[in-house]
């Protein structure tokens, strides 16, 4: 965060100081919507949700160290009180972002942002300050966070930047102006919210584009036909990455080891080097190409960019995270969030990586599917046959019953909540078992995940099937 002071912000934002005796108090730290991650020189901001309410913790962030609350209403400790508080963050983070010299890097797509950004960082650090965002907050509140943790030091700044609605990534890239647009792809998360088909999924993803000066760089997946229609609602610079033959940054000889683990010969307009990756899946790949045209695009070398991808490490939780128990089970907590894209590519690694070990698959429902829930529920069920995989536990009432019932040649276990997930994978987890667990994260089956990494039991023999 730039210094500014409690006055400066309030001009800027439109407020009124409430209880502050000290208008030049500076807020040096970066702000926050939790006060359990207030720093001693930051701002909360108290923002009231379906459960919580910040300002009733208001008291609490200013003796934790914060110099005031940006508050809808007065809370008894400094505040700036300002008519809708979301809104005050997001104008103070484009105030913030006009005062700095910072390349603007953002990114989206159904499937694989996180990652992507996560790789995309660990490239940039080691040439210039970067700043990107902390795990997955991309919406209206994480995006100017992010961006209000940026200082004058600052050079790269990543964004995630995610859209449950058309219209949401035209109000990020309203506070966040992009310079550089890294488009991944365009799957069926949020389809229901967005209009139903892919086509509307393709028309909000492509705001990120759209939103590019005519300097900019438009860094388009040349594998996904979607993607590719969004070069015509820009003028900026077009680069297209992928295994296309025709993508100016792209992957050739894709080989994947016995840990599931993808290489391959990373191509660019400069130059060949190997890149051997640390992650798991061969849909890795695709996540690597796009924050590697990015780089391409900041002038980074091909052998920097090779060696900067081989060096990355899995940063956020909640994706394909892996425990070894010490009984020799592998645990693979993937219930972050699920679509039908993230979970082909989910199942497919995790069977890859299992080999020849015994399989179970804990699923739950994948969220916001409209009208196709079922028959992609259903889908879902017929991989999990089709890749022999060994056990199914299908979790939840509906769309999960409808996945067990299709995937009919496998070993399948219904249960209705997260408890009874927990409770059979624990009678049937053995020895040197691999265990696989993923959802869309409103169903919280990442809490199942995290007790079976946790749990070593003896061997007791099997459940008996539901």
């Amino acid at each position: 965060m730039i210094p500014m002071t409690l006055a400066e912000i309030a001009r800027v934002v439109a407020g009124d100081l409430d209880g502050v005796t000290e208008p030049h108090a500076l807020v040096t730290a970066p702000s926050a919507v939790d006060s359990r991650e207030v720093a001693p020189g930051g701002l909360f901001a108290a923002t009231a949700g379906a459960r919580v309410d910040g300002h009733d913790y208001a008291a609490k962030a200013v003796a934790d160290g914060a110099v005031a609350v940006l508050a809808a209403r007065p809370v008894g400790v400094p505040a700036i009180v300002v008519a809708d508080v979301q809104t005050a963050l997001g104008v103070l983070a484009r105030h913030v972002l006009t005062r700095l010299d910072c390349t603007v890097l953002a990114l989206t797509g159904s499937v694989g942002k996180t990652t992507t950004k996560d790789l995309l960082a660990q490239l940039l650090e080691p040439h210039a300050p970067t700043v990107s965002t902390d795990r997955s907050f991309n919406n209206e509140l994480g995006l100017p966070l992010t961006v209000l943790r940026a200082d004058a030091e600052t050079r790269y700044l990543v964004l995630e930047m995610g859209a449950g609605r058309k219209g949401d990534l035209t109000y990020l890239t309203g506070i966040a102006p992009p310079q550089v647009s890294l488009v991944l792809n365009v799957g069926a998360a949020h389809v229901s919210r967005m209009g139903g088909g892919l086509a509307d999924v393709a028309e909000a993803k492509g705001e990120l584009v759209a939103a590019l000066a005519p300097d900019g760089h438009a860094l388009l997946n040349a594998d996904d036909p979607y993607v590719l229609g969004m070069a015509e609602r820009t003028s900026a610079r077009i680069l297209l990455y992928g295994r296309a033959s025709d993508a100016e940054v792209r992957a050739e000889d894709v080989r994947v080891d016995d840990r599931a683990r993808p290489s391959f010969d990373l191509v660019t307009p400069s130059g060949r080097a190997r890149v051997a990756l640390d992650l798991i899946g061969e849909h890795q790949v695709a996540n690597a190409l796009g924050a590697a045209a990015a780089a391409v695009t900041l002038g980074l070398s091909t052998a920097d960019i090779a060696a900067g991808l081989t060096a990355a490490t899995r940063r956020s939780s909640g994706r394909f995270e892996i425990t070894e128990r010490p009984d020799g089970v592998t645990v693979i907590d993937d219930a972050y969030n699920a679509n039908p894209e993230s979970m082909r590519a989910g199942l497919h690694a995790f069977r890859a990586l299992a080999g020849d070990r015994r399989t179970i698959a804990v699923l739950g429902a994948m969220g916001q599917q409209a009208d196709a829930s079922r028959s992609r529920h259903e889908q879902v069920g017929r991989l999990v046959a089709d890749l022999g995989i060994d056990v199914l536990i299908a979790v939840g009432e509906g769309d999960p019953e409808a996945m067990a019932r299709a995937a009919d040649t496998v070993t399948v276990h219904t249960v209705e909540d997260v408890a009874g997930a927990t409770r059979v994978a624990t009678e049937l987890i053995a020895p040197g078992d691999v265990v696989f667990v993923k959802a869309s994260s409103e169903y919280g089956l990442g809490a199942c995940a995290r007790e079976l990494s946790r749990q070593h039991v003896p061997f007791t023999g099997p459940a008996t099937p539901v």
